[in-house]
């Protein structure tokens, strides 16, 4: 893999990483909700008013053009398991920046996750 074709592979998987962060702040920000019939026009334009998720929403549509510029320079054989790094940061990030829990079958899984992306990458 060419240093463009991973560095487009890691842009696509740090757009999506971010979009995740970004939609799980909008929602920490609205609060918990359900969409029923009633509130469903309320709770609609809450969502769509919060700047997070909208950060969130621009961060995935970002991240389809990068992804589709990388499949041009990689197979999806390699790529798409690189996806999977997303878990690792968000996790991370998730613990830094929501005060989640990573106990230690998280981090166990963490590791897991990374073997398998550095063989694949190497494969």
């Amino acid at each position: 893999m060419t240093a463009l074709s991973f560095s487009l592979v890691l842009a696509g998987v740090l757009l999506n990483a971010a979009a995740q962060l970004l939609l799980k702040a909008g929602t920490n920000a609205i609060g918990r909700f359900d969409f029923t019939f009633a509130n469903a026009l309320p709770v609609g334009l809450a969502v769509a008013r919060e700047p997070h998720i909208l950060g969130g929403l621009a961060c995935y549509a970002v991240s389809v053009v990068v992804w589709i510029l990388a499949l041009s320079r990689v197979q999806v054989s390699v790529a798409y398991p690189m996806l999977s790094l997303g878990y690792v940061i968000n996790a991370a990030a998730a613990w830094l920046l929501f005060g989640e829990d990573v106990n230690l079958l998280r981090v166990t899984g963490i590791f897991v996750i990374i073997a398998g992306v550095v063989l694949v990458a190497r494969g």
